[in-house]
């Protein structure tokens, strides 16, 4: 039943399979857990559920791990309802644990100019130029967009236009959205892109499909750069910037978002940049806005300390 409950989540929801690991390893843990009770899945009830919640939090989990976990075992139960291989959902009455607001960590436009201009301000070997140029343009790209970096990877040539300062990728749940690129992200992959050619390694997929000379960026065996290559990338300029903050690729995201509300961009707007379903997952980046705000109005007023 698990299996067929990932397939679902795999082939319609269209799940990433990352997600769809983490959901795999979380089921497979709460059977575990019913299994050391001798319970079946199908039999467990509002007991055996609450029980998990209380032996997960007893392990040590945070409260968003558990949170996670509830979710994607409730779901699971849904998923069994509806096909009648259960009588009811034992979690439909757990409730998620409390969790302490965190807000999202950006970098400042300074702190962000500093990070993205490092590449090309940096001395380098003439064999090193290229792939300085590389980075430059994913770190420009990143912060430029405001994409994922599962979508910066997946990015092809058809689906950047360099001419319309736009770009296309494919976010989750197979959603597809138009992002934009900036003077500053153009000119980098300009600068990029007409020396790629000679960089890449042709090749195809064994299933025919675009294989790595379709990707836009490419690491140095000439084959599509991956998550962890980005990261490697994004670590080295890290550990020279001295910025004191801890950055990773979903940090150019909350920049991204935190700019443009920064200076007057509609949040709407920024929830379609940002490919959020929700309004309200977008509205976290408003509260960075007001803390910042309250920062000058606590330095400032005479009366605020």
């Amino acid at each position: 039943m698990r299996d067929d409950y990932l397939v679902y989540l795999g082939g319609i929801r269209k799940l990433s399979p990352h997600t769809l690991e983490s959901y795999g390893k979380d089921l497979e843990k709460y059977e575990s857990y019913l299994g050391t009770r001798g319970v079946r899945p199908e039999s467990a009830g509002v007991a055996d559920a609450r029980g998990f919640v209380a032996w997960l939090t007893h392990e040590g989990l945070s409260p968003r791990s558990v949170n996670r976990m509830i979710s994607g075992v409730r779901g699971w139960y849904r998923f069994m309802e509806r096909r009648s291989l259960v009588a009811s959902n034992p979690f439909a009455e757990i409730h998620s644990l409390r969790t302490e607001k965190r807000l999202p960590s950006f970098l400042f436009e300074e702190e962000m100019a500093r990070l993205v201009e490092m590449p090309i301000r940096e001395p380098c070997a003439d064999g090193d130029a290229f792939w300085k140029l590389r980075d430059r343009a994913v770190l420009e790209t990143l912060y430029s967009t405001g994409c994922r970096i599962s979508e910066l990877v997946s990015l092809d040539l058809h689906d950047v236009d360099l001419k319309n300062h736009s770009a296309r990728v494919m976010g989750k749940g197979s959603k597809e959205r138009n992002v934009f690129l900036g003077v500053a992200a153009v000119e980098s992959l300009r600068a990029y892109m007409t020396l790629r050619p000679y960089h890449v390694r042709a090749a195809s997929a064994p299933d025919g499909a675009p294989g790595p000379t379709a990707a836009v960026f490419i690491n140095q065996r000439g084959g599509r750069i991956t998550d962890r290559g980005v990261r490697f990338i994004l670590g080295e300029y890290l550990a020279r910037a001295n910025l004191g903050k801890r950055v990773t690729p979903h940090t150019f995201r909350h920049s991204f978002a935190t700019h443009l509300l920064d200076r007057g961009a509609d949040i709407r707007a920024v929830q379609e940049l940002l490919g959020h379903a929700s309004l309200s997952t977008t509205q976290v980046y408003t509260h960075v806005g007001m803390e910042k705000l309250k920062k000058v109005y606590r330095r400032a007023h005479p009366h605020a300390s």
